[in-house]
């Protein structure tokens, strides 16, 4: 199948593509003019430079085009307008376009986020038939991304991924994580403990492969994940022993948190870039659950993980060390 990728110049847009090319894929990649190629560079990957914000410019990237997966959007931003600028109407203009110039396309899978569903209100993982409750503007925008993307199925097919936590090679955002513990500390939101559903990138990209092939997938939406949740406690340590460091548990009371969150975001004013932990971010760190079910995509799609978390920590590890990232 010929597939075109959006974000992926960036860590899952990558590794996704990585997937398609081994398993006999062609792939072109929508990119950005300012775009880093760093990790494409060498592989069989065609790219077209266009614009999310004008459809028109995404017309040559359609030719032939039978495939999309539209990976593209941010996860920080300094206005609420700017989330709904990059996932909500970046979405609908990629979707106008798959409309317009994508006479071929036979599928299309919008990468969305576990945080458009919310996080588990009573201990139990959410499931995809649970009523949405978004708790920032981040998840908000992504929900909006969705219900844009519904309002085109009887023009093509679309496929729905909420995905969680992810962490793997190339990963900057939970290399945070990794660097604290390899200072010997181990972070504690709170003193009660949290749990997620965190997923190795390897993982989702098989995710992601099955639902663009799958007949199954056609017009559903599928949390795509680990198959057991994580307690902060239990990666810390994992993390520690493979790093070498015994490390000390450091609880950061939600207070805290909140005062942190404050002051990045007043900062990010006078930065170029917004923060990544601000005053809505300290919502999602201070939740108890972010818990979701993949039973559904396990029966219907036959996803099936297959990192465990030492061997996928343990890579990962040696993969930040090599490249001094640790």
């Amino acid at each position: 199948m010929n597939v075109l990728i959006t974000g992926a110049t960036g860590f899952l847009g990558s590794h996704t593509a990585d997937r398609l090319l081994q398993n006999g894929h062609n792939v072109r990649a929508l990119v950005r003019g300012s775009s880093s190629l760093h990790w494409l560079s060498g592989k069989q990957i065609e790219t077209v430079h266009a614009n999310l914000h004008d459809p028109e410019s995404m017309k040559e990237a359609f030719n032939g085009i039978e495939g999309v997966i539209h990976v593209a959007g941010v996860t920080a931003s300094k206005t609420k307008e700017g989330f709904y600028q990059h996932n909500q109407i970046a979405t609908r203009n990629l979707l106008e376009a798959t409309k317009r110039y994508g006479e071929h396309v036979s599928r299309f899978v919008l990468i969305s986020s576990q945080t458009a569903g919310g996080p588990s209100l009573d201990g139990n993982p959410v499931t995809e038939e649970t009523p949405p409750h978004p708790i920032t503007t981040y998840g908000k925008s992504k929900l909006a991304a969705e219900e844009e993307s519904r309002q085109f199925r009887e023009d093509f097919p679309v496929t729905i991924l909420r995905l969680p936590a992810i962490y793997g090679p190339r990963d900057t955002a939970i290399l945070s994580f990794f660097q604290t513990v390899n200072k010997g500390i181990k972070p504690l939101i709170g003193f009660q403990e949290k749990f997620i559903n965190l997923a190795h990138v390897y993982d989702i990209a098989q995710g992601i492969e099955l639902g663009l092939f799958r007949p199954e997938a056609l017009n559903r939406t599928f949390y795509i994940g680990s198959d057991r949740q994580y307690g902060w406690r239990e990666l810390s340590n994992l993390a520690s022993s493979i790093i070498g460091r015994r490390g000390l548990f450091v609880p950061i009371p939600h207070f805290v948190v909140s005062s942190i969150a404050g002051i990045s975001e007043f900062t990010s004013i006078f930065k170029k870039k917004p923060s990544v932990l601000n005053w809505e971010k300290r919502l999602d760190v201070t939740q108890l659950n972010w818990i979701c079910s993949i039973e559904r995509a396990q029966k219907e799609l036959g996803y099936k993980p297959q990192v465990r978390i030492k061997e996928g920590f343990e890579e990962t590890i040696d993969w930040y060390k090599k490249q001094k990232w640790l």
